[in-house]
């Protein structure tokens, strides 16, 4: 530029000027935009409860259950065959998802019960925290079953939640606290209770307020879904839950409603950020027990209320995708379809899953499902989708619901302490699809009480078995069993004794794990 100013008449100097700096000023929009581009949205849809094989695109036949909404996110995008949630329940795999590590090194991750304190404490780096030091706007809307509040004190139902969501990273959040068959059934939103009355405060307890208390034992006649089992204490919608409540009546929920909540609250949220890059867990309470969809979805499936609550689930999909269509946000969006979980049928409630189950098989060809550390139990549908950005297609690359904190956080430029987030793997280049890139080497599945643990490497997978002690928090009785998922997905043939050094190998890298505390290096 110099040379050009030295040697240049006065007016043509000008004009360079004014074109260099008509190109310097290209330079920086380009340089915003790609910049831009680096940042997209990000959506992460969990399923509750769905098995591998509960929907089209993982092999589910038309005539039992129709998903064209997911099916459509994995034509338009990526279908893994290998995508796992961390666990086979659902609070530790949702704690693994939101800080990156296992939840069995932690305590007290298992399902955390209605007076559960927060689960994940302030100072805990987090995947929303990762979001919001890339300048994301971060929500939670849906089912949370996390905890709230204080150790030693849980949730404060008729104060300030505290502390929640809002504390661990996330802007917004708008819940179903603990889970749909526990109770108290209500939202909160953000710290607070929604339409709570203080004239009617909220009380949750473990055992009953009184003699006159309804419950699904003393009241079993006025239900409109019966219990089988566990889910008989306070009513509520006509429905006997896990855990006592009193109060709140203006608070309260219609199980039918929620579905609608959820996307109410996410178009609102999503309209009202649509100007900056924003993080959006949207965690549905679908197809988790009981099952009880909006009228309008009774019937739809021809396998029961399990069946029509996967249709349900299908259409929060779809309106999700219309959502970002209409706010012109589609191809700047990363959608993560997950489930939390594998399936389960009869869990606490007769509502017919097994008797309409048919031919329909909700693990698809894998072993177990919900509780369980067998494939059925953590592998589960999982599809990346990112129009324009993600090439269509199927991968076979191993990902896991633990691995977003670490992949995101990595690909938008955000530093993550040495001391946080694990077990959490950059799969970034497999959730894009990139050309030879590669998913996890080693992943570690856990039951909820992290005592029984599945070790996959390759093709083999290794078994952990034992029985855990509630009073003591102790493992006893462990064994071990080795399988070959190439030949064997449904995990029928142990083969230790034909594979012995596989077999001595696999326990030794499992172990080494264990013992490091942690697997992210």
């Amino acid at each position: 530029m110099i040379e050009i100013k030295m040697n240049t008449p006065p007016k043509e100097n000008a004009r360079r000027w004014i074109g260099a700096g008509l190109f310097a000023a290209l330079a920086v929009s380009l340089a915003s935009s790609v910049f831009a581009d680096q940042k997209p949205n990000v959506i992460v849809i969990m399923a509750d409860d769905l098995g591998y094989g509960d929907v089209g695109c993982y092999g589910a036949k038309l005539e039992n259950v129709k998903t064209p909404n997911i099916d459509r996110l994995a034509e338009r995008g990526l279908r893994f065959t290998g995508g796992y949630s961390s666990a086979s329940t659902c609070t530790p795999t949702r704690y693994s998802l939101l800080t990156g590590t296992y939840a069995f090194r932690g305590e007290g991750t298992s399902i955390a019960g209605p007076n559960s304190p927060s689960l994940i404490q302030p100072g805990t780096v987090t995947l929303p925290e990762l979001m919001q030091k890339a300048g994301y706007q971060t929500a939670v809307i849906g089912k949370w079953h996390l905890g709230l509040g204080a150790p030693g004190k849980g949730p404060q139902w008729n104060e300030d939640l505290k502390p929640g969501p809002l504390e661990i990273g996330f802007d917004y959040s708008f819940l179903l606290p603990t889970t749909n068959d526990r109770v108290p059934q209500v939202y909160v939103e953000n710290h607070r209770v929604l339409n709570l009355d203080p004239t009617d405060p909220l009380w949750v307890g473990h055992r009953t307020p009184g003699p006159d208390h309804k419950t699904g034992i003393s009241h079993r006649d006025e239900l409109k879904m019966d219990w089988s089992h566990g889910h008989n204490s306070t009513i509520h919608n006509g429905i006997s839950r896990i855990g006592f409540y009193t109060g709140g009546h203006a608070a309260r929920f219609r199980d039918e409603d929620l579905a609608d909540k959820w996307n109410e609250k996410s178009e609102q949220w999503i309209a009202a950020n649509k100007d900056q890059p924003f993080f959006l867990f949207f965690a549905s309470h679908d197809i988790h027990v009981p099952r009880m969809p909006h009228e309008r979805f009774h019937g739809k499936s021809g396998m029961g209320f399990r069946g029509d609550a996967i249709v349900q689930f299908d259409w929060s999909v779809g309106e999700l995708v219309r959502i970002l269509k209409e706010q012109g946000l589609e191809e700047n969006t990363l959608i993560v379809f997950c489930s939390d979980n594998g399936p389960v049928l009869g869990d606490g409630y007769k509502d017919g899953a097994k008797e309409n189950l048919g031919d329909h098989q909700p693990a698809g060809v894998f072993s177990g499902g919900k509780y369980k550390i067998m494939e059925g139990g953590t592998r589960t549908p999982f599809i990346t989708c990112w129009p324009g950005t993600i090439k269509p297609g199927v991968s076979d690359e191993v990902v896991s619901t633990i691995d977003l904190a670490t992949s995101l956080a990595t690909y938008l430029g955000v530093e993550i302490p040495v001391d946080a987030c694990l077990d959490s793997i950059n799969v970034m280049g497999a959730l894009l699809g990139r050309q030879g890139a590669t998913g996890r080497v080693q992943l570690i599945q856990q039951d909820n009480w992290g005592a029984c643990l599945g070790y996959r490497e390759g093709k083999w997978k290794l078994q952990r078995l034992a029985k855990y002690d509630h009073d003591s928090s102790t493992i006893s009785d462990v064994r071990f069993q080795l399988y070959n998922l190439n030949n064997d997905p449904g995990e029928k043939k142990n083969v230790s004794q034909q594979h012995p050094e596989v077999f001595e190998r696999m326990k030794a890298g499992l172990q080494k794990l264990l013992d490091d505390g942690r697997s992210r290096h």
